[in-house]
Order: C-alpha cells, then structure tokens, then sequence
C-alpha cells in the first residue's frame, strides 16, 4: 500500500470515523466538542515558528512533560504547540502547562487538514512520541524541510510486521524522518528493517526514568498511610476511570476484603 491509496482509503473511511466519535461520546461526551479541530478547522490562535510535539493520550502526555519542560527552558523565546488525540489527553495537557503552550487536537492525517494545520503553527521542529506514525502528517512536513524526530520510540515484534506488510507505506514515511530516539537496540533495529535511515536511529533509552518526583510526596503519601491506618497493609489504585467502572472496582475489592 502506497500513500495515495492509504489516503483514499481513509477518506471512504471518515463515514466510520465519524460513527467511532458518536459511540465514544455517548460514554464521554468530550468526543462530541472541538470536532472542528480534527480536521483543521476552527484552530486556536497560534504563534507560530516554535517546537510541535505530538503526545497521543494521557500516559504520552505525562511522560514527555519532562522534555517539554526542557524545551521551554533551553528555547524560552519559542512557543511549544502540543497535540493530542483525546479528551483525556487535552485535560492532561492543561492540567500540566496551562496557558505555557499552545494546545490543540491534531487533526485527522489527511493532506489537506495536515497541510491547513503547519500552515498554521509552522513549526521549526515536529516531535512526536513514542509510536503515532502518521505518513501525511510526516510526509506534510518533509516537503516544507520540517524536521520531525520520533521520541521514547517503541515497536514490537508484532508491530514491527505488521508495519512490514504495508512496505509501500512505511519505508517512504521512515525515510523522511529525521531521527528517532529509540528505547532499546532490538526495537532500534525493527526500525532499520522498516525503512528508517541507520544514521538517523539512536538509543536513548526510556524518557519515562526522567520524570522527577516532586520531593514533598513521599512526605504526603506517608501521610495518606498514617491517615488510612495503612502502613502495614498494600494500597492500590484504580486510576483514570470511566463512569460505571468504579462500581465493578468496588465489587471487587469487596471480593478482595
């Protein structure tokens, strides 16, 4: 499969697309906002000319607030633009940054919404985390001579063939990366496989064992514990739910006790 047939494909398909946001806001209604963005319409405002960095969801979210910081403090005249592709990960956003960067879904990767969307923020580098390849996306930014790196990059075996059965499609989007900073040797050299340039593939490990602890939780957790009568006992935690899942969470600590 070439590009232009991946792109033909997903235009028959946004009828579907449109169906999977319709389902998913009847449990979270979020889906059902900011539709606009997703194909490049209604953007915010942006300053363009800084740093893109593309975190899918929540957990990417988090783990590149880390180097987002960075980028700030090394590049503090350039604005950062994150995207994302859920409400949970745009809440995640905000809740990390606030107003310090700008914010927006990335839109579908269809060319013309790829395109209105770097015309618009303009960015002098593209990052994108861990695996959310995104051929138009990519191939959008190749042509304007936007570098993009992929960061925290991860591909497992099975990934990795299931890359390899659309060659056409995915040693052309490798090739015009411009570097990808991979956890591991073995997921390194999936990458080669596929397509991505040896020069341009590095090891840089997990960025996950960046993030820093703000030093006052332990305090605060050992607190916690004292107040639940805890010290002696296991703690777990049921995190980021969605209604009617708390019920089946208590049913089974219920079983647990």
């Amino acid at each position: 499969m070439n590009r232009t047939l991946y792109t033909l494909l997903f235009h028959l398909g946004l009828p579907l697309v449109a169906l999977r946001l319709f389902l998913r806001s009847r449990k979270a209604p979020a889906y059902a906002r900011r539709i606009g963005e997703r194909f490049s319409f209604g953007l915010p405002k942006m300053q363009p000319g800084g740093i893109w960095v593309h975190a899918v969801s929540v957990g990417e979210s988090i783990a590149a607030a880390p180097m987002i910081r960075a980028l700030q403090q090394r590049y503090p005249q350039l604005p950062i633009t994150v995207t994302c592709m859920t409400p949970t990960g745009s809440e995640r956003i905000r809740a990390l940054f606030g107003d310090s960067v700008q914010h927006c879904y990335l839109p579908y990767d269809l060319p013309w919404a790829a395109s209105r969307f770097l015309e618009r923020v303009k960015p002098r580098l593209a990052v994108i985390m861990e695996t959310e390849l995104w051929p138009n996306h990519i191939h959008q930014c190749a042509r304007r001579g936007i570098p993009v790196a992929l960061a925290n990059a991860r591909l497992s075996e099975r990934s990795a063939r299931g890359y390899a059965r659309f060659e056409g499609l995915t040693r052309p989007m490798l090739g015009e990366m411009s570097w990808l900073a991979v956890q591991t040797e073995a997921e390194a050299e999936r990458f080669r496989r596929l397509g991505a340039r040896p020069e341009c593939v590095s090891v840089t490990g997990s960025i996950k064992f960046d993030l820093s602890i703000d030093p006052a939780l332990p305090a605060r957790a050992a607190a916690l514990r004292h107040d639940w009568q805890a010290e002696g006992r296991p703690v777990w935690i049921a995190a980021s739910t969605h209604a009617g899942e708390d019920e089946i969470v208590l049913a089974a600590h219920r079983k647990l006790l």
